[in-house]
């Protein structure tokens, strides 16, 4: 049974890991925002704009280091992945502040469930991006 484990472990390790640091992404984020929209009172679509610069840096080097294990040879291959980082989470934002628009300024939805309903799109898309783009193997 362990070794079932361990082997199903290994076979999706990308996978589990993108799972991980995408719930820590969604704490990151959800908390940013959060703290933006009910601390300081912030209109939710700006609130969620700096919530997506704070959660993109963390983001972009645990994806590289730890789940996507990629290495870059010299600084300009390293900036060439970085924009290609953020260029699709911009794609990805764009997605999300529609989400946002349409949920909370045109249905008059609660701005955190919005947000979680964006957040599992968003990282879901993000992960496909990641994967065959920015983070492919060579």
């Amino acid at each position: 049974m362990i070794d079932m484990i361990v082997g199903l472990m290994k076979k999706y390790k990308e996978v589990i890991l993108y799972l991980v640091f995408g719930v820590l992404s969604m704490i990151i984020s959800i908390g940013t925002f959060s703290a933006f929209v009910y601390v300081m009172h912030m209109d939710a679509l700006i609130a969620n704009i700096l919530s997506w610069i704070i959660t993109i840096i963390v983001v972009y080097f645990t994806n590289k280091k730890w789940v996507f294990e990629s290495e870059t040879n010299g600084k300009k291959e390293g900036l060439k992945e970085f924009i290609s980082f953020v260029v699709g989470r911009l794609a990805t934002l764009g997605l999300e502040e529609l989400v946002l628009l349409v949920g909370i300024k045109w249905m008059g939805l609660s701005s955190f469930w919005v947000k979680i309903v964006a957040q599992v799109l968003v990282v879901v898309s993000n992960y496909v991006i990641s994967k065959f783009i920015v983070f492919k193997k060579k």
